[in-house]
């Protein structure tokens, strides 16, 4: 059975790409880099063994400069793993190398992470820059939309993974052109026609429903064609109730087939932008309720949350993006300890620009607290 993969919450988002980032900016003069990746589950001290007689290996290395970056790099990463001790419960992702910004300078330093995420892959590799990929692709986008482009003779259904279109079905009706044969009346061919159309609907709507109504984690559905055909299709109970629910657009839209489903991506835009902030929204909103109704289960401003969350009394910690790192993992620490959970909050919405502007701190609370 495939391992479900667990989509990264915002705050372990924040902190991997804070990590990766301060990783990129390191590149070596020569492949004196080292990087190591611990699968979950492994034993270090055969990661630590294997990374010794790569230190003998090193001293193979003709260049003295490359050597010596080398075997430090490796000394420092084969301390740093001794004082880990044993491999934490997802892995670990450890780097290290001489990154002084003058040659025949040593500014050899060591970081590691456990990664949100379990570790599957072992690797050492020394090169010119650390190998990132595989954290790299923890912060891909996992989210699916499921896309239909139809028109009166054609549908395609599609999905939307992360930023690749994936067509999945295709179909065709046998809807009569608008030229007639001779003989036929013209009432008895439009009925032909409209019958014609209703069963390509129909077809579409129960692709829809196989497709798409019990996909794990699809986010919602999109639907884009030209305006009369769409609002005929949505007009009528063609599509069900359940998959009706997942429907969180419709685009006018000049093509079907793949074609189609480029011009929907193209198109839904602010459709997928407003689901990625939806969430962050209802949060904020429902913060902001409790303010203004005064019901006791809101508190702002820094010194007002830290004591809430240290009190026990948070629910939920919202922060805003915009604060510096330490101030961030200073609140995540504390409300780790008493279950407290911490969300991040982008200045991309209108609440989010009222939380920063409010001091960008606040904490929807488990019960009201006097100050």
């Amino acid at each position: 059975m495939a391992e479900t993969v667990r989509k990264l919450d915002a705050v372990e988002r924040f902190h991997l790409k804070h990590f990766l980032k301060e990783l990129e900016r390191y590149k070596g003069r020569h492949t004196e880099l080292v990087t190591v990746y611990v699968p979950a589950g492994y034993d270090l001290n055969a990661i630590i063994n294997h990374l010794q007689q790569e230190q003998g290996t090193a001293g193979n290395i003709k260049s003295k400069s490359t050597k010596t970056n080398v075997q430090d790099a490796l000394e420092r990463m084969i301390q740093h793993l001794k004082g880990v001790g044993r491999t934490p419960g997802n892995g670990l992702a450890a780097f290290s190398g001489n990154v002084a910004e003058r040659e025949g300078q040593s500014d050899v330093r060591v970081w590691s992470l456990e990664p949100p995420i379990p570790m599957r892959q072992r690797l050492y590799r020394c090169d010119k820059d650390f190998v990132l990929e595989p954290l790299q692709t923890m912060l891909a986008d996992e989210s699916i939309y499921g896309l239909v482009v139809m028109d009166r003779r054609d549908a395609m259904i599609g999905l939307l993974k992360g930023k690749t279109i994936v067509p999945i079905r295709k179909t065709h009706s046998e809807v009569p052109g608008k030229m007639r044969a001779g003989g036929q009346s013209s009432v008895r061919f439009a009925r032909l026609r409209e019958g014609a159309t209703k069963e390509h609907y129909k077809k579409i709507a129960d692709y829809m429903k196989d497709e798409f109504l019990m996909m794990p984690n699809l986010k919602g559905i999109i639907i884009g064609g030209p305006g009369t055909t769409i609002n005929d299709f949505m007009n009528h109970e063609y599509v069900t109730g359940d998959v009706r629910k997942k429907i969180i657009g419709t685009k006018d839209l000049s093509y079907t087939g793949e074609f189609g489903l480029q011009e929907l991506l193209e198109k839904s835009e602010d459709l997928l932008a407003a689901e990625e902030v939806a969430d962050e929204k209802k949060i904020m909103q429902k913060f902001f309720y409790a303010l203004s109704k005064d019901t006791g289960l809101a508190a702002y401003g820094r010194d007002h949350v830290m004591q809430c969350v240290q009190m026990g009394a948070a629910d939920v910690v919202l922060l805003s993006e915009e604060l510096p790192d330490e101030a961030i993992e200073e609140f995540e620490e504390a409300a780790k300890k008493l279950g407290s959970e911490v969300k991040l909050v982008s200045t991309e919405t209108r609440e989010g620009v009222q939380l920063r502007d409010i001091g960008k701190y606040a904490a929807i609370l488990r019960y009201p607290v006097m100050f």
